[in-house]
Parts: C-alpha cells; structure tokens; sequence
C-alpha cells in the first residue's frame, strides 16, 4: 500500500524531493505570526533543475504523507530558477502554536517524473509556528494524527546549486490565508485536491533517493 511507502521513504531519505532544495525553513526554524519570514530555496544538483521546475505555488501546509491541508498561500506562482527567496508575513489565524507546519512547492507546468498525472513537488522540514491564533479542525487533526511523518525534506546537504543563481532575487509578499470565516471550506477543497498528490509522494522519494541510499550502505560496509 503506498501509503506506508511515502513513510518509509520519508524516514530514510530525509532530503528535499524533486530538484528544490529548501534551506528555510527547517526543523529548527521558528516562525512567529505577525512577523516577516523567508523561504529560502537552491538547486539540489538532480534532474529536473530548477529552470525546469519553473513557475511554482508555495504555501505553508499541514498533514501527513498522503493527506495534507493548505493553510496559507504565500505566493501563487513564482518562478525558482530566477528567486531564492521569499519574505512572507504568517497568518496567526490558520492554525495553533505548532511544529506541524511545512512548506510545499507546488510546480504549475513540471510533472513528476514518476507519475505525470502529478504535478511536480517538493517540501521542507516540518517547522514550529509560534504566536497563532487559530486552531486545526478535526479533519486536520485527524491527518495529522493519521500518520508519524509528515512530508519532511531538506534535511541533507544540496549536491549542487542553481547556474542562475548569480542572479537570483529575493521578493516580498503580502498575500495570506483567507478569513477564518472561510477558511474551513477552502482547507477541506485543499484537501480533496490534495489527497492524490501526496499520496505518490513515497514513491517519489524512493525513485529519488535509492542511489543515495545504496551508496550509503557501500560506504557504511566498507
């Protein structure tokens, strides 16, 4: 069953999946609401690179490895060949202090290598949000207690960076989650959209990173 996969693949691969390496935030960050925050971002040196990879949503989610809610857009389409970075003010509202928070890059033209009804992602280290106002609904909880791991990555040295990242910028945005008010419907139509995306994410991981592993094993046996 995959999703037993997405977490084996999950807990020994450990690294960014797809070509995105995500620097910010990792395990250790802490964001707090109301404040700026940066996304930082590199090439991780496999195929696709990032000029591929193009034009991507980023957003902060919650969730496991095969169900996961989009809580705050932080930008809609931006293109990560030409950005590393992204300053961002979270929203207190979409959830509760919490180290269950991730980021998603979600590319809008890339397929998966793997599966092409997918589109091409990848994601950071589950982060701690401080501040927040707001709390998680029993269908959030509820994936978040569903599975030990959510998608983790970032987690291991980039073999490589960006050819273009010379020029790379760093842009602001403003855009947050919606009014609480709303916010309920548009998590739960996130989560619908998203159950089949995450749930080929093991398969993702292992196709990525078997070599990696395998190598690790030689040197281990040595």
């Amino acid at each position: 069953m995959r999703s037993h996969k997405a977490v084996i693949s999950f807990a020994l691969a450990g690294s960014a999946l797809a070509n995105v390496f995500i620097t910010s935030p990792v395990a250790s960050t802490t964001f707090t609401a109301g404040q700026q925050a940066t996304v930082n971002w590199q090439d991780d040196g496999l195929s696709p690179n990032l000029t591929s990879f193009g034009a991507s949503m980023i957003a902060i989610y919650t969730g496991n490895a095969n169900q996961q809610t989009l809580l705050q857009t932080i930008s809609s389409s931006v293109d990560v060949s030409t950005i590393s970075s992204i300053n961002f003010t979270p929203d207190g509202t979409i959830g509760p202090n919490s180290d269950e928070y991730f980021v998603r890059f979600t590319s809008i033209n890339l397929k998966d290598a793997t599966n092409s009804q997918f589109p091409a992602e990848a994601f950071s280290a589950k982060f701690t949000m401080t501040g927040m106002t707001g709390t998680f609904n029993s269908t959030v909880q509820a994936e978040i207690n569903g599975q030990s791991t959510a998608p983790i990555g970032a987690t291991a040295t980039a073999t490589g960076t960006s050819s273009a990242s010379g020029s790379m910028k760093t842009i602001s945005t403003s855009s947050v989650a919606s009014a609480s008010g709303s916010k309920s419907s548009t998590s739960t139509s996130a989560t619908a959209t998203n159950t089949g995306a995450a749930g080929k994410v093991g398969i993702t991981g292992i196709t990525c990173f078997v070599g990696a592993a395998a190598s690790l094993l030689g040197a281990m046996l040595l």
